[in-house]
């Protein structure tokens, strides 16, 4: 199995740990890792299909992948009613 880097472990940890921070979590995360939101967020999902990250920090992996699970069922659901009834419902 494929070790984290450090950034990818300091991203994990971040994500376990920003409510402790003053800041909201997108500025914690410019501050603590330079990252903008966009950067950060495009990052953690990479990071969470590792399997070293599986390994790291199982709770928060599972719990990550679970809510984007969700996220994608619930956009899949709202195109599925939006485009799927033909009187336009």
């Amino acid at each position: 199995m494929v070790e984290l880097s450090p950034r990818e472990r300091a991203i994990l940890t971040f994500e376990r740990e920003w409510w402790k921070y003053s800041e909201a979590k997108e500025a914690a995360a410019r501050a603590r890792l330079g990252l903008s939101p966009e950067e950060y967020y495009r990052a953690l999902t990479a990071i969470i299909d590792l399997p070293g990250a599986l390994a790291h920090d199982p709770l928060l992996v599972r719990r990550l992948r679970r809510q984007r699970l969700t996220r994608q069922r619930q956009r899949h659901a709202t195109r599925s009613g939006r485009f799927g009834d033909p009187a336009g419902h």
